[in-house]
């Protein structure tokens, strides 16, 4: 009987729980959407302009950052220690949005993304999970890539085999 009124008691918190978020509206959604792009947009104005506290600050202490490099799976810490040295010489690196999605979860305290980035080294890709706390917007995970043309594929492929292969070898 206990049994019955536990899971009783469970469903119908989980029920409770489920319509007690509050959705946000359309128009809340816009706007907090534009605050996303300038967040964004910001964060990578930051390192163009080699200003680590103004980029590291919109990064949350847990975040992650993964990079092009298979091996570059970086906590915020690791990842402010690699960049400082590229800040310190005053030139990082210089991102600057071609494209942005952003979507947005219905009650407005996470976000997610992906974008197509202006690089000195070509077209890159982003995506993220933002999330907001206390008001301000926080980016939790960024992954950054290079997208590569279908065409081009075998071609990449070849060039990368070798250090692929080491790469996997740390797995086995």
């Amino acid at each position: 009987m206990k049994k019955v009124i536990y899971i009783t008691l469970l469903f119908f918190l989980i029920i409770s729980c489920e319509k007690s978020v509050v959705k946000i509206t359309d128009s809340e959604k816009a706007h907090q959407k534009e605050l996303i792009q300038t967040f964004l947009n910001d964060w990578h104005l930051a390192a163009s302009q080699a200003n680590y506290a103004n980029y590291f600050d919109k990064m949350a202490e847990n975040s992650v950052f993964i990079g092009t490099d298979a091996s570059e799976i970086w906590s915020k810490k690791q990842f402010e220690n690699y960049s400082k040295p590229h800040f310190d010489k005053g030139k990082a690196w210089n991102f600057k949005a071609l494209e942005r999605n952003i979507y947005l979860n219905d009650a407005g305290n996470f976000a997610w993304f992906d974008e197509n980035l202006q690089t000195n080294r070509g077209t890159f890709r982003g995506s993220g999970v933002l999330e907001k706390i206390n008001e301000k917007w926080a980016l939790h995970h960024y992954v950054l890539s290079v997208p590569i043309p279908n065409d081009d594929m075998k071609e990449v492929v070849k060039i990368t085999q070798k250090n692929d292969s080491i790469f996997q070898l740390k797995f086995k």
